[in-house]
């Protein structure tokens, strides 16, 4: 596995492991729900990443947003590829609202709604609520 994914946590964050990519609850929770889709393909740009990567893609992306909408109701969702510290090709999926979220009496705020969000906030998650959202999230990828 790549440096990217294991920044963010591989292999114990890991949601779901597909061919080519591997969604990650990302370690730093921007919003509720924040996680992480690496590339597995040695790419270093999005271009260059496998025909079957790109295909494999739509998949990922719909099981995603079906996982966070079940579980938590956002109401947008941000797919960021910024690639400026982290060279492997990934994306910062943050779901969006315009309303504080509680899950497990902890309370996430999205401090940056409606504006792009800054992917170095991060609301505070005690480990045991970040074990409970990694298992409800893993449950609702399937």
């Amino acid at each position: 596995m790549n440096d990217t994914a294991r920044k963010f946590g591989y292999p114990d964050m890991v949601l779901k492991e597909y061919s080519h990519w591997v969604a990650l609850l990302r370690p730093w929770q921007v919003t509720l729900g924040s996680l992480v889709l690496v590339c597995k393909d040695d790419a270093k740009s999005f271009g260059s990443i496998s025909e079957a990567a790109a295909f494999e893609l739509k998949r990922v992306t719909q099981d995603c947003e079906r996982a966070l909408k079940a579980a938590f109701a956002y109401e947008k969702i941000n797919y960021l590829m910024l690639m400026m510290v982290d060279p492997d090709v990934h994306f910062h999926v943050i779901p969006r609202y315009s309303t504080v979220k509680i899950y497990a009496g902890q309370e996430f705020r999205d401090p940056f709604w409606p504006k792009p969000p800054d992917v170095f906030f991060a609301n505070t998650v005690p480990p045991l609520v970040r074990d409970r959202l990694l298992a409800d999230l893993k449950g609702r990828f399937g």
